[in-house]
Parts: structure tokens; C-alpha cells; sequence
């Protein structure tokens, strides 16, 4: 049956903006839409680019979010990147992105945004989900936008973190969790995820490819493990580029 947002003021309404890389910007177009609906909601989770979305829109800063993105070519991206290849677990530290939105967002605890905010992260060392749901917000965001082989991971609380995605693409049970009856999910990967996928006589092939493709990946993290230290050794307790990728793969096995 469906559900009138406009009436459910007894129920929470909980908006879920999942992972999506660069797709992550129609996270903007999603927030206008609802805005022009008269629909606000009263919590936000996010995972990846739509923890850095939601932070924007809740300090009030999605107009400036969206300048940047539409205004942004090539030599600007290079810009806010700050490249160190093969040091500190992937190629960009994001000091600079960070020191931007540090500028821009006034609002420094998830706590003080007027709205209820979380993000979600994972854990390197147990594959599981980190939630951010007080504390700093910029470290919440650098956690979750830590793609794992581009972003360096975020140390935080003697845990290594790194993106939301790998385990909770689209933060629905983060928003459950955070006391939302309504939840309004978004999954910008929804028209790639299941896009080929065959019709039953051809599920048996699928199994069979997929077991061949899991032993390559096996095979893909033992081979980076072993080269992780040979070709940057990392100081002591730092997880190495290739380290962070092979346990990722391994991380995303086991989901």
C-alpha cells in the first residue's frame, strides 16, 4: 500500500543515500526533489559519497556542494587531490578535500547538525560495519569516502577504516537503527547491480562462473598480500596499499 510522506508525522522518516562513486552527485538531484515535495526528513545516513551529500545538505550547503560539482573540470579535481603513490594505503591522502570542506562546513560535531546524522565505515581488521553516529563530522565523512586503493584508510580509535560500501551500500538498517519507520532508500548502483543477470536455465552457469571467479580473487589477494611489504614496506601497524586492497577483496568475499 503506499505510504503518504507528507502525512507520516507520527513515524520518522529516514533517508538512506547509498554509495555510488561519481554517481554519488545525484544524491543533489534526489534532495531537491524531495525538498520540492515537502518532504523533509528526520534522519540521514549515509554511506561513502552519500555520507559526504548528506553532511552538506544538513549544514546547509548542498547549493555550494552542487557549484562545486557542475563547476569542477579536470585540472580542479587534480587540485584537491593530493597524490602519493603506493604510501599510506592508497594513492590520495585527502588532506585537501578535507581542508575544503573544513572551510566550508561551520557545523564540526554530528551531534550539533539539526538534523539526526550517521555514516558508515569499514573496519580493515574485522570487516565489519563502523557507525559514526556522534563525534566529529568530517572525520565520519573521511572515513566513509576512503575508497579502498585511492582514498588512504582513516585511523581512527585504533581502528583502520575505510569505505561504507564494501559493507552497507545503502545505509537502510543504519536508518532502522536510528529510530526511522519510513525509509527512503537510495541505490545509484541499482540499474548496474543485476543488469545482465540470466534467466533461471542459466543459473547453474552462473554458479560455476561465480566459483571460478571467487578462486581468482582468492588467488589475487594472497598474490597482493605477499608483494604488500616487498614493494613499500609501511611503518609498524600501517596497512600498505596493496595490503588495503587484498583485505577489501577479502572483505567483500565474505558479505
Amino acid at each position: 500500500m503506499p505510504v503518504n510522506l507528507k502525512n507520516t508525522k507520527q513515524n520518522l522518516i529516514g533517508l538512506a543515500l547509498g554509495s555510488g562513486s561519481a554517481r554519488g552527485w545525484g544524491h543533489i538531484g534526489v534532495l531537491h526533489a524531495l525538498s520540492e515535495a515537502g518532504i523533509k526528513p528526520d534522519i540521514v545516513c549515509g554511506t561513502s559519497v552519500g555520507a559526504l551529500v548528506g553532511a552538506a545538505y544538513l549544514c546547509n550547503q548542498l547549493d555550494m556542494l552542487e557549484d562545486l560539482v557542475r563547476s569542477l573540470h579536470v585540472r580542479d579535481i587534480v587540485r584537491y587531490l593530493d597524490i602519493k603513490l603506493l604510501e599510506g594505503g592508497g594513492f590520495v591522502q585527502g588532506k585537501r578535500l578535507m581542508d575544503f570542506l573544513h572551510k566550508h562546513i561551520s557545523i564540526r560535531l554530528i551531534e550539533d547538525l539539526p538534523g539526526v546524522f550517521a555514516t558508515v565505515a569499514t573496519d580493515l581488521n574485522s570487516g565489519r560495519e563502523t557507525w559514526f553516529t556522534k563525534g566529529s563530522l568530517l572525520d565520519a565523512v573521511r572515513a566513509s569516502i576512503a575508497l579502498p586503493g585511492i582514498f588512504t584508510p582513516v585511523k581512527l580509535d585504533d581502528k583502520w577504516l575505510v569505505d561504507g560500501g564494501l559493507v552497507n551500500p545503502v545505509p537502510v538498517s543504519l536508518c532502522r537503527a536510528m529510530g526511522a519507520q519510513v525509509v527512503i532508500a537510495v541505490n545509484l548502483n541499482g540499474d548496474i547491480v543485476g543488469k545482465h543477470l540470466r534467466k533461471n536455465r542459466e543459473k547453474a552457469v552462473k554458479r560455476k562462473e561465480a566459483s571460478a571467479e571467487r578462486k581468482l580473487l582468492e588467488k589475487l589477494s594472497i598474490s597482493l598480500k605477499e608483494r604488500a611489504t616487498s614493494i613499500m614496506p609501511q611503518p609498524s601497524g600501517t596497512p600498505g596499499l596493496f595490503d588495503v586492497l587484498a583485505t577489501s577483496i577479502n572483505i567483500m568475499q565474505d558479505r
